[in-house]
């Protein structure tokens, strides 16, 4: 699979918190966690669940930092 996104860690899913319509990921990559939130349907589609190899992969049009 091809994609224009160039930014991609890759990780194991630590934690699956599943909604009625909104699923919580928790992804162990080398620099820590991310946690993302997707639909409770593509979690199920997918299949994902605690210990499965993922990529993570990251496609923003903005990134904020903000101090104090």
């Amino acid at each position: 699979m091809e994609l224009s996104a160039r930014n991609s860690l890759k990780g194991k899913v630590k934690n699956v918190k599943s909604g009625t319509v909104m699923a919580e990921l928790t992804v162990k990559v080398d620099a820590g966690t991310v946690t993302a939130a997707i639909t409770d349907a593509s979690r199920e589609r997918m299949k994902l669940k605690e210990g499965d190899e993922v990529s993570v992969v990251i496609k923003a049009t903005e990134v904020m930092i903000a101090k104090g």
